[in-house]
């Protein structure tokens, strides 16, 4: 079995060859782009698994890449930027990042969380082995464990493989109330620490996904001063 394959697209060649040098002693192979332009020109001819991206480059920056990315592929991405504020991060999430990591990153973080993406995408609807039956349905909601998809009205709704983990927490728990920093915990597999925006971001986007109307949700609701949790719905009859 080949190595696992990581994208670093970063316009500063200092920071991808640091980070090229970083991960490929931890045994991964590595590619480097310059520009969000370049890196889409690599994901058209090379098996990755997973990205690193900056948000600040010239043709193509992180975030429309990121965009452009998530139209037919939903590997992984960790947002790389100098810009620390909630507000930048949020941004990035919102358009289909998983993760972000603000410049400057102690190497061992950066190795940490590409290590906690990659796991978490590789064993998507792990988290509850315990059941049995392959598919969950709850109202116009299917979760197919085997297949690793989410059925809404019985079509696929492609789904990142941190929105994933969410509905597989939600939907094998339906009706139980998980707090933010629960949620984080058992899906990003990592201490949590100020995480609400982070869940939040996800949250909604998930809502984009699966509900009729996402401001008056049916499925994923809000407990307010608690946290989240999946509406039971009784099963769709023919």
């Amino acid at each position: 079995m080949g190595r696992e394959a990581i994208l670093v697209v970063d316009d500063d060649r200092e920071i991808t060859r640091a980070i090229r040098v970083l991960l490929t002693q931890e045994g991964y192979e590595v590619h480097t782009a310059s520009d969000g332009q370049e890196a889409m020109e690599i994901l058209a001819r090379e098996e990755v698994r997973l990205i690193v991206l900056d948000v600040m480059m010239p043709r193509l920056d992180g975030l429309s890449a990121t965009l452009r990315i998530r139209e037919d592929n939903n590997i992984p991405i960790i947002i790389l930027s100098a810009k620390s504020e909630d507000s930048d991060k949020i941004l990035g999430l919102s358009m289909g990042a998983d993760d972000y990591v603000a410049k400057p990153f102690h190497p061992q973080e950066l190795v940490a969380r590409v290590k906690s993406q990659l796991r978490r995408y590789t064993t998507l609807g792990d988290i509850e082995s315990r059941y049995r039956s392959s598919q969950i349905v709850n109202g116009r909601l299917t979760l197919d464990t085997e297949a690793k998809q989410l059925l809404v009205d019985g079509e696929s709704m492609r789904l990142t493989a941190t929105e994933y983990k969410i509905v597989s927490l939600l939907m094998q728990n339906a009706g139980v109330v998980f707090s933010a920093e629960k949620i984080y915990e058992r899906v990003w597999q990592e201490p949590s620490y100020s995480v609400e925006n982070t869940v939040m971001v996800h949250i909604r986007r998930i809502r984009e996904k699966i509900e009729i109307n996402p401001r008056e949700p049916d499925y994923l609701k809000v407990v307010w001063g608690i946290g989240y949790k999946m509406e039971k719905h009784p099963e769709k009859r023919p």
